[in-house]
């Protein structure tokens, strides 16, 4: 049933079980909300407590450049993740109440997250056509974390819980655009290591569900011929 979900664990960038209260459960993860930021965003700090102002000032205002191209930027230019300061800064807006410290865990976890969200989308696209015009490029993203997917409410009413997060990804395949569906669901913690999966597909409208056919087809006889 969830044939097509990648693993992510918290093991995978070493950090400890408890050094963070991250929680995978909520219908608002941090690790998953606000994928990327653009540009760099005006601070809201005359609105945010002393204290809020003290603990931003201590967090680094360095940001990492994704692996993620634009559709709608120069030649080469590529989406920029958050600094650690812009993304406390953005969670207080939110009213998350967030710790300083906990930056230097989630903002790592957050920009892995959405590394093997791209991946899985480029496997997707492997076979159709982007390879002409440099690969597929991300136009916009949308967080959904209150809209299940149809595939998310067919698998409740099976009675499997449903996902902490959503996320709509738009891609460009050479001026056609594509659009994915991201499903976050929480998985079972192992010793130190807490997991969740993404069920990352393409969105099921006339050239998604040819391309889940295609994908299937291609599986089965892959198997078969193994």
């Amino acid at each position: 049933m969830f044939e097509n979900q990648q693993p992510c664990k918290k093991a995978d960038f070493k950090e400890k079980k408890g050094s963070s209260t991250l929680s995978t459960d909520s219908n608002d993860s941090p690790c998953t909300r606000d994928a990327i930021i653009e540009k760099d965003e005006v601070s809201n700090a005359s609105k945010q407590p002393s204290y809020c102002k003290d603990q931003a000032e201590k967090l680094s205002t360095q940001r990492e450049r994704s692996s993620i191209p634009k559709a709608h930027g120069k030649d080469g230019e590529h989406w920029i993740y958050p600094s650690e300061r812009m993304f406390f800064q953005a969670m207080r807006r939110k009213n998350w109440n967030p710790q300083a410290e906990q930056m230097q865990i989630i903002v790592p976890i957050h920009n892995a997250v959405n590394e093997r969200v791209w991946h899985e989308i480029l496997k997707w696209e492997s076979g159709w056509g982007s390879e002409s015009c440099g690969g597929p490029k991300l136009i916009q993203f949308e967080g959904k974390s209150s809209q299940l997917s149809p595939k998310a409410r067919w698998l409740g009413f099976w009675g499997y819980k449903p996902p902490f997060d959503r996320h709509d990804w738009k891609i460009d395949r050479c001026g056609k655009e594509v659009d994915y569906i991201i499903d976050f669901y929480s998985g079972k913690e192992k010793g130190d290591m807490l997991s969740f999966y993404l069920d990352v597909r393409p969105k099921f409208d006339m050239n998604g569900a040819w391309m889940r056919l295609s994908r299937g087809f291609r599986d089965l006889f892959s198997k078969e011929k193994t």
